[in-house]
């Protein structure tokens, strides 16, 4: 075996970790996988023995590169929020088709890959990198170009914009949460007792246009009617998750953790009074988003 060949071996040995960090930086795995190759073609131009931790030098290529992806995205504003994306179909057997991304997605979290795409990028390389990784301030300020001290100031905010404030004391959030879950198990289930049982007998639906098939109508009111037209939302229900949605508990739909619709909940008691569906690029922009705690 050849020195390429062997610096090649223990390349595959870091890929999983490198392709995790990639993963949620970017909240997509071609990018992220993109990003794990240029490491590699990197790492095979230098003199791999000057790299005293190849683990550590190929977790900075790779969050160089993330970074570049990030600031070339929010340059060219790609990827908008409200954006169809077509749902997963199948595996392209390597690992890189929609199952393992849907794995991926699952086991980051739709609601915090959705909040991770509104930090800046700098800020979304900080807080991944320490918070997810925990990776030191000093090796992660080289990489923004900040000080330790102004870089652990950015995973700060980062933190505070995930976490976000919630609008309502923890009893009522919790409350909130245990409805709005009931909401989704219903709606995934296809179960319309379920649905009436969880929602309030003059409960109002309203939504986009964009959020509804063609015809459909953009308000609807009372229990068996708004359950009726919720079962229409359950193939999309499959991609949701709850969320803060401005302070209080709502839902994401995010597609391969990209946001496609929110909903807004006024939850009363233990049922569900009103909801908006929330579509439109603009309007989904201006939410205040951030992850409840399991």
């Amino acid at each position: 075996m050849d020195e390429q060949d062997r610096l090649a071996e223990r390349f595959e040995t870091q890929r999983g970790h490198l392709r995790a960090v990639a993963y949620r930086m970017l909240g997509s795995l071609s990018d992220a996988d993109d990003a794990v190759q240029e490491a590699w073609l990197r790492l095979s131009r230098v003199d791999s023995d000057t790299v005293e931790n190849l683990p550590g030098w190929l977790t900075t290529v790779v969050s160089r590169v993330c970074l570049d992806i990030l600031r070339s995205r929010t340059a060219r504003r790609e990827e908008p929020v409200g954006q169809a994306l077509p749902d997963p179909t199948g595996d392209a057997g390597d690992g890189t088709g929609p199952e393992p991304e849907a794995l991926l997605v699952d086991s980051v979290g739709r609601a915090l890959l959705v909040v991770l795409d509104t930090l800046a990028p700098a800020e979304r390389i900080a807080f991944v990198l320490h918070d997810m990784f925990a990776v030191p301030f000093d090796r992660i300020a080289p990489l923004v170009a900040r000080s330790p001290v102004t870089t652990k100031k950015l995973a700060s905010r980062a933190r505070h914009k995930v976490r976000g404030t919630p609008a309502v004391p923890a009893a009522d959030l919790a409350r909130q949460r245990r409805v709005v879950d009931a909401f989704l198990a219903a709606s995934r289930n296809g179960d319309l007792d379920a649905l009436l049982a969880v929602l309030a007998p003059g409960v109002v639906r309203r939504a986009d246009p964009a959020a509804l098939p063609p015809g459909a109508p953009a308000e609807l009111r009372g229990a068996r009617s708004v359950a009726q037209g919720t079962l229409v939302f359950g193939r999309k229900a499959r991609f949701a998750a709850p969320a803060l949605v401005n302070g209080t508990v709502g839902i994401v739909v995010a597609p391969r953790g990209r946001l496609l619709l929110a909903l807004a909940l006024t939850v009363e008691g233990e049922r569900i009074t009103a909801y908006d569906v929330i579509a439109d690029p603009e309007c989904l922009r201006q939410l205040d988003l951030a992850v409840l705690d399991a």
